[in-house]
């Protein structure tokens, strides 16, 4: 993701430290997943990985969580906060999104792109990491967006580049995916959920 801010010497992809997690209705949020006992999780661009966190326990003990990001500090912080609730079944990857994520094809349940899809639709690389997505995603696997409303913040982005939910429908489903269905989680964002193709 774009670079913003030094933190520690290290440049911090864009909205690194600020998370939506604190902003939604969880229950509504895990309502919608259709995440189960021992599901392959992937948390893409996942900051401090506040959403790996609430994850992890729906996923159980069998479960995986993979939390992938370039941003280093909040992955140390990430495996700090798991180790401290006595969380083993997250595991960091530092790595670039919209380039080669390091897991094997077919072998993702779920993945939840949580406030960064618009990101990277001004990457011009939506499409690309959509497609990437949908390789490591199981045949009629989930992919979960959570964006914010088109409305004036803060929180979150400007809104120029905000998606509606339409916006967020049209990038998916043009990369291949079924529109699933959408709530609101609150205030200020929504989700939606999308199938890759079986």
């Amino acid at each position: 993701m774009p670079d913003s801010k030094t933190a520690g010497g290290q440049k911090a992809p864009k909205g690194a430290g600020k998370s939506s997690f604190e902003l939604i209705n969880t229950d509504t949020f895990q309502s919608m997943l259709p995440i189960q006992e021992g599901a392959t999780v992937l948390d893409l661009a996942c900051g401090k990985g506040l959403y790996s966190l609430f994850l992890a326990p729906l996923a159980g003990e069998k479960g995986r969580i993979y939390a992938a990001d370039l941003w280093e500090q909040g992955l140390e912080m990430l495996e700090q906060e798991a180790k401290e609730k006595n969380i083993t079944t997250i595991r960091t990857m530092k790595t670039d999104a919209t380039e080669k994520v390091d897991i094997d094809p077919n072998s993702i349940d779920l993945c939840l792109m949580a406030t960064v899809l618009h990101d990277f639709k001004e990457m011009n690389a939506a499409e690309k990491v959509l497609d990437q997505v949908k390789n490591l995603l199981k045949p009629g696997g989930c992919l979960a967006v959570v964006e914010f409303k088109k409305i004036d913040g803060p929180p979150g982005p400007p809104v120029h580049l905000r998606l509606t939910p339409d916006e967020t429908k049209r990038l998916a489903t043009d990369s291949g995916y079924t529109a699933i269905e959408s709530a609101d989680l609150g205030e200020y964002n929504y989700l939606m959920t999308f199938k890759a193709p079986e």
